[in-house]
Parts: structure tokens; sequence; C-alpha cells
């Protein structure tokens, strides 16, 4: 059941792999709509948060791209995995509290969980967005495997999951990518 408070005309689960873009392509499009319409949702912010204050780390330091947020990463997930299969909304109903802006971008969906969830409490303006990018771009990227994350379930969640509402190419092609962008812009904005 959706929370109460504002219903979004449009929410975008944009997933990927780990350095695919995601972050980058959801920031790009809040920095062209404007924070005032458009949200960014982080699904990792609230487990980040509360796996800081149960472990008494760092929140600040899990939140960026560094060796600190990396050195727990394994055991971050696996907190997370346990919150998800007692409750799978756990961390979705905290990503939407007091949100007001009508477009929602959910910038990390891992699971099929996150999906439904927000397919449930909030139907048809759900809509999923994979990011995609080859390994040599993410290597670019600095991106290098890792047993126990990269094949857990928080990067292959998602892998099968069938028919995605939008692909991205995010290959290192900009011009490629900026048409992609321009045409999700326009979908974006007929939903306004």
């Amino acid at each position: 059941m959706a929370p109460l408070g504002d219903v979004p005309r449009l929410v975008l689960m944009f997933s990927g792999k780990r350095k695919s873009g995601k972050d980058f392509v959801t920031e790009v499009l809040q920095s062209r709509l404007g924070a005032d319409v458009c949200a960014v949702l982080r699904l990792s912010g609230p487990l980040k948060e509360r796996y800081a204050q149960e472990h008494g780390l760092d929140f600040q330091r899990l939140l960026d791209a560094s060796t600190y947020k990396e050195a727990h990463r394994r055991d971050m997930i696996r907190w997370g995995e346990e919150k998800r299969q007692a409750d799978p909304g756990f961390f979705c109903r905290r990503i939407v509290e007091g949100v007001s802006q009508p477009i929602w971008l959910v910038s990390d969906a891992r699971r099929v969980s996150d999906i439904q969830w927000f397919q449930e409490a909030y139907g048809a303006v759900t809509q999923t967005v994979r990011v995609v990018a080859t390994e040599q771009s993410r290597q670019q990227r600095g991106w290098v495997f890792t047993p126990g994350v990269d094949d857990a379930e928080s990067e292959c969640g998602l892998d099968n999951f069938g028919a995605f509402d939008w692909v991205i190419e995010n290959h290192g092609d900009e011009q490629r990518l900026e048409e992609q962008l321009e045409h999700l812009i326009e979908f974006v904005r007929s939903r306004l």
C-alpha cells in the first residue's frame, strides 16, 4: 500500500550494474527537469543510514564512492538482504516519505521486489529504466569485478527481469546518450 502523501505523476525505476551510470543519468535528468519537479530517490540511502547506526559507522562516508564504503559493502549487502527478506518494502517506504515533487527517479532499483513494491503502490505511473554499459566502459569508470558483490542479488537481481520500459545505453558515446536522454525527457515532460 502506498504511503500517505503526494502521489507522483511518474516513477522511473532505474537499474543497472555498478559503474553503468545510473547516478549520472538520474542526476542529468534532475538537473534538466529541475529539483522542484523531479526528486532523485536512492534506496541505498536509508539502507546505509540504518546500517551505519546499527554498526557504529560513518554514514556520510558510506554514501560516497570510497574505499571505506567498499570495505563494508559485502556486510551491508548481507544485512540489507536480511531486512528485505523480513519486509520487502522496508527501504521503499522510507525513501518516499515526504516527497512532494511530481516526478520520482529511483536511482538504484536492484531487485524484483523493489519494482514490485512501487508497481503495487503507484500502479501504471511506474516505469522501469535499465542503464547498460559494456564491461570495458565500466572498467574505464573504475569498476573491478568483486566476488560476493558483483555476483550477488544486489547486482544481478534484475538481470533476467524481462522487458524494461526504457533501456539507456551508456557505453561512452556522448551523442548517443544525449539522444536517449532527450527522448526520455520528452516523455517525462508529457506526464507533467
